[in-house]
């Protein structure tokens, strides 16, 4: 393997045909996991012939691989004063209203400002809770997307969380507007999510991805624009962004799956409604908060209120 050295930047042309691209890298780079090498892969780290690349990929004579490694994650998670709403905590969990422009956990290339952070400044028993950088995280809300999440504060409550996720008994209820006149007013979109094969870093619906169902209904037709409350049944990465792309009706100021818009810089995609069992008590509890302010103006401007 003819490899050039650059710090976190690796070039080289295959020698021959080798099969699948995971196994190759995983091969020829033994410092690091296959596990690693296929999460490197699925975040659009690893190019061959200039396009993001499958795990599966199976590889020719000369085929161009270029592989990014990002930077560590850092060892400890650091407190810091970021506002957010607290909605609900008891000794189990806590309820929480996340702005927009607020990512949820520390990444490679981004190991300050998220949600985190903001938590364990608020509740430092979160702190190195499960010796994990995501201390008490069980699900997760896009960077741009406002609303409802619960964090849980003990190992016994996460398992609780995480059972509940997983059983689909935890209800989601989002406030979504879309472009265009959305017909018929009431439906579902039921159709599985996966990588985009042309964009590795993008979500798409494709016949071999996962099971994603949404269901939805028309609040209010505005003035070329459909103000939606959908109920996802699953929890799919840019489930509702990528959904509602897929029939014809982009998330409007969505600028990765929907359209661009002067009328906000972030997508209108909010969590008005969260409902799950307390883990100690077993009660159910149905949380809910109101559209935010920049949201709020765009209904406004459209006619709405």
């Amino acid at each position: 393997m003819q490899q050039r050295k650059v710090t976190n930047h690796r070039s080289f042309d295959v020698p021959g045909p080798v099969g699948r691209l995971d196994k190759y890298l995983a091969k020829n780079y033994p410092e690091f996991t296959r596990t690693f090498i296929q999460k490197l892969i699925e975040s659009g780290n690893v190019i061959v012939n200039g396009r993001a690349a499958r795990v599966a990929l199976q590889l020719k004579l000369q085929d161009h691989i270029e592989v990014t490694i990002p930077p560590p994650e850092p060892a400890v998670v650091l407190p810091e004063d970021i506002p957010f709403g607290l909605v609900y905590e008891d000794k189990d969990v806590v309820v929480i209203n996340k702005p927009a422009g607020l990512t949820v956990h520390p990444a490679p290339g981004h190991a300050r400002h998220t949600l985190v952070n903001a938590l364990i400044k608020r509740f430092p028993d979160l702190e190195g809770f499960g010796g994990s950088m995501r201390p008490g995280i069980v699900h997760r809300l896009d960077k741009d997307t406002s609303g409802l999440m619960v964090i849980a504060r003990n190992e016994i409550a996460r398992q609780s969380l995480i059972n509940q996720f997983k059983s689909r008994s935890v209800k989601k209820c989002y406030l979504v507007l879309v472009k265009g006149k959305l017909e018929p007013s009431k439906g579902a979109i039921d159709a599985p999510i996966g990588r985009d094969p042309s964009d590795r870093k993008r979500m798409a619906v494709v016949s071999k991805g996962r099971t994603a169902r949404t269901d939805y209904r028309v609040l209010k037709y505005l003035d070329g624009y459909t103000l939606v409350e959908a109920n996802i049944q699953t929890g799919r990465t840019h489930q509702i962004r990528v959904h509602f792309k897929a029939i014809g009706y982009p998330v409007v100021g969505d600028a990765v799956y929907g359209v661009k818009s002067n009328l906000i810089n972030r997508q209108f995609l909010h969590a008005c409604h969260l409902e799950f069992k307390l883990p100690s008590s077993n009660i159910l509890r149905t949380f809910t908060c109101e559209l935010p302010d920049d949201l709020k103006q765009v209904l406004i401007t459209l006619g709405g209120k």
